[in-house]
């Protein structure tokens, strides 16, 4: 197999990986391993206990706690020591997202500040700046903020209408204008703040409180996350130092861009830890709840059930370890090549911009599987808010909307696909224009080698072929005006999706079997990944063939429907069998433990 040890961002459609390459949760090492534990070990003791505090919002709670997580030195694992933070790579910043995603309001919090409020800051400001927030951020003497969207511009941030202008001495500008959804809002000692300067020039300020003309508004009242702070921020004629503007001027769409991919992808290491920690409670339920004499746990609806919220975790995990491991390769490279850390991190983010998109759909999506069904699991019971699962599902939600909308983040990662291509980053012609030549010749029989796992490595090789195909038919056929037909751009993008993941689970699983030393774990490892493929495979036609009836006909339309099926077809498989497996080991171990 030709492959790559470091492939770029969207270059596994076109390229295969070898499993030995990838990095997985089963590679942590003993400090990573250790890193983790001391979060869980943090949740338990320090978090959960204030868990009925922080939801009813008592005063100084949040901020207490964010103070402790800075004790534990938890809030710059992935800062250079010269800022106070423990100088860790981004693998090690995604572990730490994970280990301490637990109570939801929390998470919000924290991932505010250690996200969105601390990185604008610590890769783009000026020494000074830096030297001035950044080790107050990590000890949580100061919490943060970020504050982008306004009443009318949520999705489509650069029409903001914040408004900031220089004063006649020079020395300040004058911010005017309102932001909206300020997470920490309530309660934060300084923010970055984007606006117009003149109405034009979109520009990132650091605005901290109590400076004149800024204030804030009521708590929101929300679905969720009743114990996260989220208010309005006002400026009238507020003065901000001219010292105080984060970047460029005018190039304040560089800051917001870039810090939204890091958010995408830790987005997802957040879902991921909640579900760590939804799983055994939900689990715990159907154990005891019983009906007609038997606990629910042994039906088989909802086994399957069970077994899907198992299934989608571990996908998500295979996906989301191989994109921060080549985070965090590219961030090594850059940086050895004498790019400064601040560029190395965020050129590193935005090359595997399409994965950290990605990643934020599967994960906030697998997340909201996970609590809905574990409502349904809960019947009656999950409607009442004395059950914690009623609250993690209006929790969840969220999830959807923040760091772009699903949608958005959907139509972003086709679109970031084919600029890379046009720029000519990426050649997704000549293998696309393979796929085409193939459809016109003899189907080949030919396996290929008798080694482990070949078969499915074949399968996801052509699901590959089959989103080439649907991807270049609907460019040709409707060149300029595709991004206009979001319908079709959407399907393709979940084709993206089904595929990326379902080579990520793939991979895993073979490293697994490879060099794993848990048979019976590499043998449930097998079930995931074949169950999750043998579910693709039916996916991913179904999203080709919705894609191509909107735009082809005739003749046209019966070849490329020839080439889907062709492409997405799989062994049959018991999926029914692999599932029951997987929940076997879930309820003798009543956690997930895969």
């Amino acid at each position: 197999m030709n492959t790559k040890k470091h492939i770029k961002g969207g270059e596994w459609l076109v390229t295969e990986s070898e499993p030995l390459d990838i990095f997985t949760v089963e590679d942590f090492d003993e400090e990573q391993t250790m890193i983790l534990g001391l979060c869980n070990q943090f949740v338990d003791t320090v978090i959960f206990p204030n868990s009925n505090s922080i939801d009813n919002m008592d005063k100084g709670v949040m901020p207490d706690m964010l103070k402790k997580t800075g004790d534990q030195g938890l809030l710059g694992a992935a800062v250079p020591e010269a800022y106070g933070g423990m100088g860790k790579d981004f693998i090690v910043g995604t572990i730490v997202t994970m280990g301490l995603s637990s109570n939801p309001s929390y998470s919000t919090a924290l991932a505010a500040h250690m996200g969105i409020g601390t990185l604008p800051i610590l890769y783009f400001g000026t020494e000074e700046q830096k030297k001035k927030y950044i080790p107050k951020i990590l000890t949580g003497e100061w919490a943060s903020s970020y504050g982008l969207t306004e009443p009318n511009s949520g999705s489509d941030a650069l029409s903001s209408k914040t408004t900031a202008k220089l004063s006649a001495d020079k020395k300040f500008y004058v911010l005017n204008g309102q932001k909206c959804w300020i997470t920490n809002g309530g309660f934060s000692h300084v923010f970055t703040v984007f606006a117009k300067i003149d109405g034009e020039q979109f520009t990132a300020f650091i605005v901290e409180r109590g400076t004149p003309g800024f204030t804030q508004g009521q708590e929101e009242h929300k679905m969720g996350l009743k114990g996260s702070s989220t208010v309005q921020l006002f400026f009238q004629d507020c003065k901000v130092p001219v010292e105080n503007v984060l970047g460029e001027v005018g190039r304040g769409h560089i800051i917001a861009f870039n810090i939204l991919n890091i958010g995408r992808l830790k987005l997802s290491a957040a879902a991921t830890g909640a579900i760590n920690r939804y799983i055994p409670i939900i689990t715990d339920y159907a154990l005891t709840r019983e009906q007609f004499k038997t606990p629910i746990a042994q039906f088989g609806a909802i086994q399957f059930k069970l077994a899907q919220m198992v299934i989608k975790k571990w996908v998500n995990d295979a996906a989301l370890f191989r994109t921060a491991d080549l985070i965090a390769k590219k961030e090594h490279e850059l940086i050895e090549s004498g790019v400064t850390f601040n560029k190395a991190v965020l050129g590193a983010a935005e090359e595997y911009a399409i994965e950290c998109a990605l990643l934020k759909v599967f994960g906030s999506e697998t997340l909201n599987y996970v609590v809905d069904e574990g409502v349904q699991i809960h019947g009656g019971n999950g409607f009442s808010d004395e059950y914690a699962i009623s609250k993690y599902f209006r929790d969840a939600r969220i999830n959807r909307i923040f760091e772009g909308t699903n949608e958005i983040n959907r139509l972003l990662s086709f679109d970031m696909l084919m600029k890379k291509a046009l720029k000519g980053k990426l050649d997704l012609m000549t293998p696309a224009l393979a796929v085409q030549k193939e459809l016109m010749s003899i189907p080949d029989l030919n396996t290929g080698t008798d080694t482990p796992f070949s078969k499915e490595l074949g399968w996801v090789k052509n699901f590959k072929k089959a989103t080439l195909l649907i991807a270049g038919a609907a460019a040709q056929k409707l060149a300029t005006q595709l991004e206009k037909e979001q319908e079709i751009v959407m399907n393709i993008a979940d084709m993206l999706l089904e595929v990326f993941t379902a080579e990520s689970a793939l991979l895993r699983c073979i490293k697994s079997n490879v060099v794993g030393k848990n048979p019976a774990m590499a043998s449930l490892h097998k079930d995931i990944a074949l169950t999750y493929l043998y579910e693709a495979s039916f996916n991913i036609n179904k999203l080709g063939s919705e894609a191509v009836s909107s735009f082809a006909e005739g003749d046209e339309l019966r070849l490329i429907l020839m080439g889907l099926k062709r492409f997405t077809k799989v062994d049959p498989y018991n999926a029914k069998e692999a599932r029951r497996r997987i929940v076997k080991k879930l309820l003798s171990e009543k956690k997930y433990c895969f």
